[in-house]
Formats: structure tokens, C-alpha cells, sequence
């Protein structure tokens, strides 16, 4: 499986802290008591046979489950333990997530924290993550995602940027501002974003952002600070917008109008016996979010 995974006998060794001989030699004991040939070998690439692939297919499952059943019998005491490697933004995360880590690990002591901070979309399975908080994310098979909220994409600036400038009622209008935008980490490119208005579904008029290209960013927070600094209006999340926003740092520019990017989503593995550390993890985020009613206060509108 983690060669199947990882599409090299060496990485898998090192994913297992093995050599790679003894992983090599080990799936080509497997491939004899088989019968046959589970990889295409090359000294460049290792991919599955036909018959790998169905292989692979009927025991991940399996040892999924065995691995899962292990890990929950580990535990300490009967509690959740062991490390939870877990993926977020890096704003999101150090705002809403990070600040959470002691109520947490007061329920769980036993849990060891391996936080990723990061705004690529990760591979939870090749990478071993736990879980991960994002959008955009391939749901391949062996994944579900757990929607927190709706990822709204929203229009802010700072009271002195917008200070002398005439007031902007329609998108048609953002020509004549300088944008600050945010680099897809997936193409590096800015996305094309589309407006649409939030009061009155029914009209679902759609606007391009026509903003003048002031600056790009790779992060957030960058674009978020720069608005702060009256140089331009950034194209940012609510979920990230919303510290300046109650705090009066920046104001919403065209409060009628946003994008919906789709859900921001909490991904894990689909295992009947998902480990007791991602269940506790899970079940407190899904929590979290209700009681601080975070949906309704990442949204738009």
C-alpha cells in the first residue's frame, strides 16, 4: 500500500523506516506467494499492474481497519492518544484553530498535536495526514468531507483607502481601485472571481472583479495587512476577513455582493473505525462550530 501510494519502494522506506531493499524485497515475496506481478517496474517509475491494482483495492480497506483497531487499543487508559498530524491555512488556522489547542488538550492530554499550516490543498492519504481543514480539496475514494461552512469570498479595505474616493455601489465601478489579490497555491495564478448579489436571490447578477492589480499575495494575512495599510482592496475569505472586520481594521466594500467559493470542509478518512484521536478531533471542531455559531458568521450576508 505505501508503495502503491508513494510510487517509489524508496519513499515508502522512509514513510515506514525501512530500507528500500527491504521493502523491495518484500513485495516481491508477496508478488510469489501471489502468483502474480502486483508493479511495473523502471529505474524511473513503479506503478501498478491490473492485477495490483485490484489487489490493492480489496486489502486497503482491511488493513485499514486493522491499523485503526491497533491505534484504538494503543490508547492511553482508554483515552484518545498519539499524534494527530492535521492540515490548515495558515490565517484560518492560527485565528480559529490554534486558539482552541487548550481546551483541547485539557479533554485530551494523551493527543500530540503535528499541525500543518498551509494553504495548499494537501493529499491526506500519500502525506499520512489525519485530517485537514480546508476548501477545494479532490474527495478521492476512502475520504469524506464534514462541511463547516460556506467558503464566502468578500470585497475589504481600510476607512483611510476609501477616504476622498468616491463611494463604490456596483461592482462596475471597482475598475477605477487598486486590487489586492491572493495566488491560487494550487496554479500560482489569480482566480477569476465572480460577484454575485446577496440580497435578492432571485436577480443572480454576476459581476467579474475588474480592480486594478495593485499587488499579489501568497498568504491571507499579507493581503488583509497591506489593505490595513490604505493600500488597496483585498479579495479575501470571511473566515479570514472577519478578525478586521469586528475589530473596525477594515470595512466591507459592496456588503451586497460576494463569492461563493463552496464549503469549507473538514476531510477524513472514511474507515468504519476511524481512530479515537480523529474522531475526538473531529467531533470537537464540529462542536466548536456549532456553539460559536461560526457558519452564520463566515457567511456574507
Amino acid at each position: 500500500m505505501r508503495s502503491a501510494e508513494a510510487g517509489s519502494f524508496s519513499e515508502a522506506a522512509r514513510r515506514l523506516g525501512l530500507t528500500s531493499a527491504a521493502v523491495g524485497k518484500s513485495v516481491a515475496k508477496l508478488e510469489m506467494r501471489l502468483g502474480v506481478r502486483l508493479f511495473h517496474r523502471s529505474t524511473r517509475s513503479l506503478k501498478l499492474t491490473e492485477a495490483g491494482e485490484r489487489f490493492l483495492g480489496e486489502v486497503s480497506g482491511s488493513l485499514a481497519t486493522i491499523q485503526s483497531a491497533m491505534a484504538n487499543l494503543a490508547d492511553a487508559h482508554g483515552q484518545p492518544a498519539g499524534t494527530l498530524k492535521v492540515s490548515m491555512g495558515n490565517a484560518f488556522g492560527r485565528e480559529h484553530i490554534v486558539p482552541l489547542l487548550s481546551d483541547f488538550l485539557r479533554r485530551y492530554p494523551a493527543i500530540v498535536p503535528d499541525w500543518h499550516f498551509d494553504n495548499r490543498a494537501v493529499d491526506l492519504i500519500a502525506e499520512g495526514f489525519d485530517a485537514a481543514i480546508g476548501g477545494g480539496f479532490e474527495l478521492p475514494p476512502g475520504l469524506v468531507a464534514r462541511e463547516l461552512a460556506r467558503a464566502h469570498v468578500v470585497l475589504v479595505a481600510s476607512a483611510g483607502y476609501l477616504a476622498g474616493r468616491p463611494v463604490v455601489s456596483h461592482p462596475d465601478e471597482l475598475a477605477a481601485h487598486d486590487g489586492i489579490f491572493i495566488r491560487s497555491p494550487q496554479t500560482g495564478r489569480i482566480r477569476p472571481w465572480a460577484l454575485i448579489h446577496s440580497t435578492d436571490p432571485r436577480r443572480m447578477e454576476q459581476r467579474p472583479i475588474t480592480m486594478q492589480l495593485r499587488m499579489t499575495m501568497s498568504d491571507p494575512a499579507a493581503a488583509l495587512e497591506a489593505a490595513e495599510q490604505n493600500l488597496g482592496i483585498a479579495v479575501v475569505s470571511m473566515p479570514n476577513a472577519l478578525p478586521y472586520l469586528e475589530h473596525g481594521r477594515l470595512v466591507r466594500v459592496l456588503p451586497d455582493w460576494y463569492v461563493d467559493a463552496g464549503p469549507l470542509s473538514l476531510y477524513f478518512s472514511a474507515q468504519k473505525l476511524l481512530p479515537a484521536k480523529t474522531r475526538a478531533f473531529v467531533d470537537f471542531i464540529v462542536a466548536h462550530f456549532r456553539t460559536q455559531k461560526l457558519a452564520q458568521r463566515f457567511s456574507a450576508f
